[in-house]
């Protein structure tokens, strides 16, 4: 069985989608950008990802919804305003045929770049000699 090989970079992701879902991806992009300006781009997993000391966030395309998965702690922190989605431990799934809400994912990757830094230095403060 032949495995389609992972796009090189989150652009071949994006093209491979028609409009207007390459719009919405690029506007997710754009999104998390805006919010994790200094986190690196990538490809893991197959899907877009962010990097910031690790994995911050990733996002992909599906024939019915918008992947975004900001680990447990932030579909955790932001539960009550992910009420409306389907979402579990660590994912949520926004439907094509609604509003993408572009302002919870910046809020949601915000919080995700504060847990990273948090994290990334709390570990560097364990490890320093006491």
């Amino acid at each position: 069985m032949d495995a389609k090989p992972a796009p090189p970079d989150i652009d071949a992701y994006i093209a491979e989608f028609p409009e207007p879902v390459g719009a919405i991806l690029e506007q997710v992009r754009q999104t998390i950008r805006a919010a994790a300006p200094q986190a690196e781009e990538a490809i893991r997993y197959r899907m877009p990802t962010f990097r910031l000391r690790g994995n911050l966030v990733h996002f992909a395309a599906f024939k019915h919804h918008i992947g975004l998965y900001p680990a447990p702690s932030g579909i955790l922190a932001f539960a009550e305003e992910l009420a409306p989605y389907r979402h579990a431990k660590g994912s949520v799934r926004f439907p094509l045929d609604q509003p993408i809400p572009y302002a919870l994912i910046g809020k949601i990757v915000a919080y995700r770049v504060t847990e990273s830094l948090g994290e990334a230095d709390a570990a560097a403060g364990d490890s320093r000699p006491g």
